[in-house]
């Protein structure tokens, strides 16, 4: 199993039909599995796996 390294959740809120219907509805976080160099494997979000590559070249 991947290790979960980002504090991010899920978002709630409601999707709005032209009657003003409310539905619930939730958006997920973007995670990527990553395999580090070191052969572990981790589940980041893409944001922050993208900030990552720019500084470092740790996660390919």
């Amino acid at each position: 199993m991947a290790k979960k390294l980002t504090s991010k959740k899920p978002l709630s809120g409601n999707r709005r039909s032209h009657a003003c219907n409310a539905t619930k509805h939730a958006q997920k976080p973007n995670l990527q599995k990553v395999t580090l160099d070191n052969g572990e494997t981790i589940r980041i979000s893409a944001r922050e796996l993208r900030a990552i590559k720019k500084v470092t070249d740790i996660a390919a």
